[in-house]
């Protein structure tokens, strides 16, 4: 909602309030203060003598789950003038952290104040006045970043919110204390679902590439092992194989540039800088006249650039560029020859060169020497790999869905649209 409301146009029990050049509905019982009014801005905290404290960098925020990953100690002396308790929230003050998000709640601080970036700014809840994990949430909420992000100054690529915004010029929506409480509380037990299931994708992962590293040296089943090159120690009976002796490949060679398109004319379209998904690459143009094409099931391989080794498995016909190649297996499972080609990533990655990008040509990439068990081995060993690889993408998608559910409940509980119960 924008421009100018009107009276005519508001719920019973709402009026009308500002936040930045808006005008928005609030409850009646909700008010627009001024910033500084419901939050300290940067506090000035009494410090120990002694130290070290916790110190806190910027690349120690992760932009995308919002959270502190590590701290690192300074004594007092080499502190920054900004300090925070725990309670507080960080909120990154230059481009480009302010506009991603890099905004944390601090609360696993081990020593009683602890120091920071200069890069952040510090919000502190007034004592009766906020709740400490609402003012985390009312930061994140859009419409009060784009307020801050819309004032920002300074020279391009070095642009920072400036401190007085927050002294007058900004209002912020206000419910009572014990809303704010009910509404930390609810977008909290989002956020905890989003930690257990981050959880999962990270354990579901490194199980994943464990099962891996076991299968592709000791084998599903229980087998006597011996000393290969570039391999180590593997199954006694399983053949070492050329890549060119169990699979056909491909490489790619990108087509003129009047046969690209966005309008979905023709075949996908992948090239080696293409922003692959995991598993299945994704694509934003098609092909009219392609060059040279991989078929669905075939295992796409990065030869060259920043993700050379790289596989993905193409899960339609589609077109390839130059930096891809298409393995097509014919004498092992399919399914198979992707995993192990995902497990010899690092070594593919070893043996690319080039003096502006590392690549590797074709017959580097035909004479890959790749480890052939029995039939039925391969196939136990491609569906346990699979089925964590597809547990991994489900956790996934969850995941997007419950980010999806706090940004609509963050839209709808912090300006009132949605109201909540506080008994």
């Amino acid at each position: 909602m924008s421009g100018t409301l009107e009276q005519s146009d508001l719920r019973e029990g709402y009026k009308i309030a500002k936040l930045g050049p808006r005008e928005i509905p609030i409850p009646a019982e909700w008010e627009a203060v001024p910033f500084d009014e419901a939050i300290e801005l940067n506090p000035r905290y009494d410090k120990p003598d002694n130290g070290p404290f916790d110190y806190l960098p910027m690349d120690a925020v992760d932009e995308e789950k919002q959270t502190i990953e590590y701290w690192t100690q300074r004594e007092k002396d080499d502190c920054t003038t900004t300090w925070f308790k725990n309670g507080d929230t960080v909120y990154a003050k230059i481009t480009p952290c302010t506009e991603n998000g890099k905004i944390a709640f601090v609360n696993d601080m081990s020593t009683e104040v602890g120091s920071g970036s200069t890069e952040f700014l510090v919000f502190h809840p007034r004592e009766g006045v906020t709740d400490e994990r609402f003012v985390y949430y009312l930061s994140n909420l859009p419409e009060f970043r784009s307020v801050t992000i819309s004032m920002m100054e300074g020279s391009t690529g070095r642009q920072r919110v400036p401190s007085d915004v927050f002294k007058g010029s900004l209002n912020i929506l206000l419910p009572p204390l014990p809303e704010q409480r009910r509404i930390a509380d609810i977008l909290s037990m989002v956020d905890e679902q989003i930690r257990q299931t981050d959880e999962i994708i990270e354990k579901t992962e490194e199980l994943r590439f464990g099962l891996m590293t076991e299968f592709f040296h000791t084998g599903y089943d229980e087998h006597s092992l011996v000393e290969k090159p570039t391999f180590g120690q593997v199954p006694n009976d399983w053949k070492i194989c050329e890549l060119s002796d169990v699979a056909d490949v491909e490489m790619g060679s990108s087509p003129k540039s009047e046969f690209y398109n966005e309008t979905g004319d023709g075949l996908p379209f992948y090239q080696a800088n293409n922003e692959f998904g995991y598993r299945h690459p994704t694509h934003d143009r098609w092909c009219s006249n392609p060059n040279k094409t991989a078929k669905s099931g075939d295992t796409l391989v990065t030869i060259r650039g920043t993700y050379v080794g790289q596989v993905n498995i193409a899960n339609e016909r589609c077109c390839i560029g130059r930096g891809l190649a298409a393995v097509s297996a014919t004498e092992v499972d399919r399914e198979y020859l992707y995993h192990h080609l995902a497990h010899r990533e690092r070594y593919v990655k070893s043996i690319a060169s080039g003096s502006t990008f590392d690549s590797i040509n074709s017959a580097e990439l035909n004479s890959l020497s790749v480890l052939v068990p029995s039939r039925d081995e391969q196939t136990r060993i491609a569906s346990c790999l699979r089925n964590l690889q597809e547990k991994y993408m489900a956790e996934r998608a969850y995941k997007r869905s419950l980010q999806e559910l706090k940004r609509g409940l963050m839209q709808d509980l912090l300006t009132g649209t949605v109201r909540v119960t506080t008994d």
